[in-house]
């Protein structure tokens, strides 16, 4: 249990900003497992915004409670995954081999396409969710960041890290992961989806799949595996499928 608790807080302390006890420390085991609480701390990243967007829904007007939730989940965060995204779109859309995609996503400044590619897929979030029922805002929120965290998961399984220096700016992650890992990941990005309407359910998961394989396909052919700021870019990517899936399926189921 102590050892649990210990992996957990390094997911706390690697993926929000959340403070942490000082005796956490540091190891790549550790690091490797924490892995597994990934689709968790979607859950509290989309909790938090849930209860934010509630609060703020009392006396604010629906698009700014949506607008108050996405800041604060992206302070909660520290951006984490928007920069991850951002880097992604520099890299892939100004580089043209291997070494020059990862060159670019390395720098620490942000260049045209991630600026474009970062304020189209903020618009998007803030558009698709004000598309959405109010009462099913909050439900949406935690399923969406639960699963949505589960993608990266998966692709650390069936791919490779790619970097060979450590020296550089990128994310720290995971490179291993045990089939205990992958079972309660996938425990923690499913187990949401249950407050859900049951026929959504299977639309949703084949989605996030499709988007998985797809986005692995494309990476494996540009790079030949992954990186932090990939990672984060899948998590975005499959965030903002979920929004689409759940607005055509409540109009059309």
């Amino acid at each position: 249990m102590h050892r649990e608790l210990k992996i957990l807080f390094t997911t706390i302390m690697f993926y929000t900003r959340i403070p942490v006890p000082k005796g956490v420390g540091f190891s790549d085991e550790n690091l490797n497992r924490a892995t597994r609480y990934f689709p968790l701390i979607g859950i509290l990243v989309g909790g938090f915004g849930a209860i934010t967007f509630m609060l703020a829904h009392t006396i604010l007007s629906t698009t700014i409670a949506i607008l108050i939730s996405m800041i604060l989940t992206i302070l909660l965060t520290g951006a984490f995954h928007e920069d991850g995204f951002a880097d992604f779109c520099d890299g892939f859309g100004g580089g043209y081999t291997k070494d020059k995609i990862l060159d670019i996503m390395k720098d620490s400044r942000i260049g045209t396409y991630g600026t474009i590619a970062l304020i189209l897929i903020l618009l998007s979030k803030f558009m698709l969710i004000n598309e959405i029922r109010i009462d099913s805002i909050p439900i949406v929120f935690v399923s969406a960041h639960a699963l949505s965290r589960l993608n990266p998961v998966i692709l650390i399984l069936s791919s490779r890290y790619v970097r060979q220096d450590d020296n550089s700016k990128s994310k720290p992650v995971g490179r291993k992961i045990s089939f205990t890992t992958l079972l309660i990941a996938l425990i923690f990005g499913l187990a949401p989806l249950f407050m859900l309407p049951i026929v959504f359910i299977p639309f949703l998961v084949i989605l996030q799949v499709l988007i998985l394989l797809v986005f692995r396909q494309y990476i494996h052919k540009k790079i030949g595996g992954y990186t932090g700021d990939v990672l984060g870019a899948l998590q975005q990517l499959s965030e903002i499928a979920y929004y689409l899936c759940f607005i055509v399926l409540s109009r059309l189921l």
